[in-house]
């Protein structure tokens, strides 16, 4: 089990193992907290706020993933854009707060998951996403799609279909992708007729 220490930062969006990320910084405690992981080539967590704003004290949920900096840009209107990518699920442990207003997470990191074949009954699905990631592939630059993979076909569908925040958390707290891919077959409006 990894323990780790990881600055936290609370949105209103679910971030999944391989996913993109693109954020706008303005408050000191981020950029500050950008610097440092951009020196020191380490990872932030990323957790879905349920109680707060981003901009002020925010309480989220238990489960979220590590993001690493992939790219930075002074944007237009002087605030800091990054690009970022998902690495690794996590458990917060403990949360601690800086005098800055940063949350600094204890957390668990979660084991990352093999690939496991999508099965027959539910390859339909394979096909929805392959439609939607051909839409955005320059956001996850371009990389091949691995449809196969039940663990990257449910988190690329759990980020690209119009989902509400809860059911994409939901996604992201399960441990087996292939409950994740049945759980979307369910939950998601239109699967009855992408499995016809």
């Amino acid at each position: 089990m990894d323990i780790v220490q990881l600055p936290l930062f609370p949105l209103h969006a679910v971030l999944f193992p391989g996913g993109p990320l693109r954020l706008r910084i303005f408050e000191a405690r981020y950029v500050d907290m950008i610097g440092r992981c951009m020196r020191e080539n380490m990872p932030f967590g990323v957790a879905l706020i349920v109680e707060g704003k981003e901009v002020g004290p925010a309480k989220t949920v238990s489960i979220g993933t590590t993001a690493r900096i992939e790219d930075f840009e002074r944007l237009h209107d002087g605030l800091l854009g990054i690009a970022a990518r998902g690495e690794q699920r996590f458990r917060i442990l403990s949360v601690s707060v800086q005098e800055d207003g940063l949350n600094i997470a204890r957390a668990e990191l979660l084991i990352e998951e093999e690939p496991v074949a999508v099965p027959s009954e539910l390859e339909s699905l394979a096909a929805l996403a392959n439609g939607l990631y051909s839409q955005v592939s320059a956001l996850y630059h371009d990389m091949a799609p691995r449809l196969e993979d039940a663990s990257w076909l449910s988190s690329r569908l759990a980020e690209l279909l119009p989902l509400d925040l809860s059911t994409r958390q939901a996604c992201l707290a399960m441990d087996d992708p292939l409950d994740r891919l049945r759980y979307l077959s369910v939950h998601v409006p239109g699967f009855m007729g992408a499995r016809e």
